[in-house]
């Protein structure tokens, strides 16, 4: 069995809605795994914000510019008076729950299931428009399988044990929701990293898929980003670490936890894309091709953090220390490089700033650079037979370097430059590895 996920934009109209049976073999058991329609989320989110602020009717503005939208929806997507009415009274239940709220005292929790609402709108069509075509699936609620524990983390066990039994041996297709599931409390909640992506690579370690299939609007993961460098190609084959390194830093197609349910139990990824359904895209598995660099990514908004103290040398536990007041702030670090002197780490989440570095005051100097971009190159490092971190370091040479990592895996380099040098670093690069 295979799991397909199809993100918000390939759900984003009743034309494209149609047009997933160009991928989808009903004759196949699958699961497929769909986002809120584009745009559903952030409207929700300000509907919810709008509730938060005690602001009803701009709360009750929204949500009937949402529906209004859905209407159309529906209209559309609809071709039958008993597809309209069950579509019509799908989005009525949907934006009534929706108004509710305006009655009750609001929470994260009620927020949480306002923004459950979006999946539960999505999937539903799709089933009522599948059986309207004569076309027979299950809907399978997520709700009932997907779980997280006390630390917000999956539990793959109750997972497959919740979804097995709802996988009707008589039915192919089968369609779920992306994104939601249920806490430790049994509240509507979601998966927030990853969402639909991380749904889909659940699952399928949960059933032990043939496949999972990620589609979106872009043939695979590229050797570097398409919209500043000319002339990228999709990559064929990446390892699971290669490709997590690469979308944690900076490659937008997929989370970079997204795809570790499906490494633990050696689940091939692929993404793949549904205004080309016929491009091969790009295969995630165990395996990694040596020998080769694979692509280069950016990520924006790095602040870098230089702790200097003459009481590093030689003290014992210092770094720990250190460690500890980002986790007492839970503030995650991207990278990390030290002298004898000086420790130097940069983060993403500078909202405990201030107090991160009051604290570290007190261990010596400390010297904040803002406004910094941590460059990526993954590929084969591994003993770096083949002179790949030279290459790098030959092409960025006319661009001032804050800090390098390298050494901390096999599969990449980093280095950390000011914002206004990513352009130039990503082009000088790609000339230099791909062209």
């Amino acid at each position: 069995m295979k799991v397909l996920k199809f993100g918000g934009t390939s759900v984003g109209s009743p034309e494209r809605i149609k047009k997933l049976l160009d991928i989808i073999n009903p004759e196949e058991r699958q699961i497929v795994v769909l986002s809120a329609v584009s745009g559903t989320t952030n409207s929700l989110l300000e509907i919810s914000q709008a509730y938060l602020a005690a602001d009803k009717s701009k709360a009750a503005e929204l949500t009937a510019i949402l529906k209004a939208k859905y209407d159309l929806f529906i209209k559309e997507l609809f071709s039958s008076d008993e597809g309209l009415e069950n579509g019509k009274n799908l989005i009525d239940y949907h934006f009534n729950l929706i108004s509710s709220f305006a009655n009750a005292h609001f929470t994260a929790i009620e927020e949480k299931i306002i923004l459950a609402q979006g999946e539960l709108i999505s999937t539903t069509l799709y089933h009522f428009y599948l059986t309207e075509i004569g076309v027979k699936s299950k809907l399978l609620p997520a709700l009932v399988f997907m779980k997280i524990d006390e630390d917000n983390e999956p539990v793959i066990d109750f997972i497959s044990e919740h979804i097995q039994p709802l996988l009707d041996p008589e039915t192919n297709l089968f369609i779920t929701q992306g994104y939601i599931c249920r806490n430790s409390f049994g509240e509507i909640d979601n998966l927030r990293r990853g969402g639909s992506d991380y749904t889909a690579s659940l699952i399928g370690a949960a059933i032990r898929a043939e496949e999972v299939q990620i589609w979106t609007d872009i043939d695979g993961m590229h050797n570097n980003d398409p919209r500043i460098v000319k002339g990228t190609k999709p990559i064929a084959r990446l390892s699971f670490d290669e490709a997590a390194e690469l979308a944690y830093f900076g490659a937008k197609i997929l989370h970079p936890q997204s795809v570790f349910p499906a490494q633990k139990f050696k689940v091939p990824v692929r993404l793949l894309n549904t205004m080309e359904p016929k491009a091969s895209g790009t295969l995630i598995t165990n395996d990694s091709e040596r020998g080769k660099i694979k692509s280069i990514a950016a990520k924006d908004g790095i602040t870098a953090i230089k702790i200097q103290s003459s009481r590093m040398l030689l003290a014992y536990g210092f770094l720990r220390r250190v460690f500890e007041i980002f986790e007492r702030y839970k503030t995650p670090i991207d990278m990390i490089t030290t002298s004898e002197v000086a420790v130097s780490v940069t983060i993403d989440d500078i909202s405990n700033l201030a107090e991160i570095i009051k604290e570290l005051n007190n261990f010596g100097t400390v010297e904040v650079d803002y406004n910094q971009t941590i460059v990526c190159v993954v590929g084969d490092f591994g003993a770096d037979k083949h002179g790949f971190a030279a290459r790098v370091l030959e092409a960025l040479k006319h661009i001032p370097i804050r800090m390098i990592s390298y050494g901390g895996s096999h599969f990449n380099i980093s280095l950390l430059i000011n914002d206004g040098d990513k352009v130039e670093a990503l082009r000088s690069l790609h000339n230099r590895l791909f062209e």
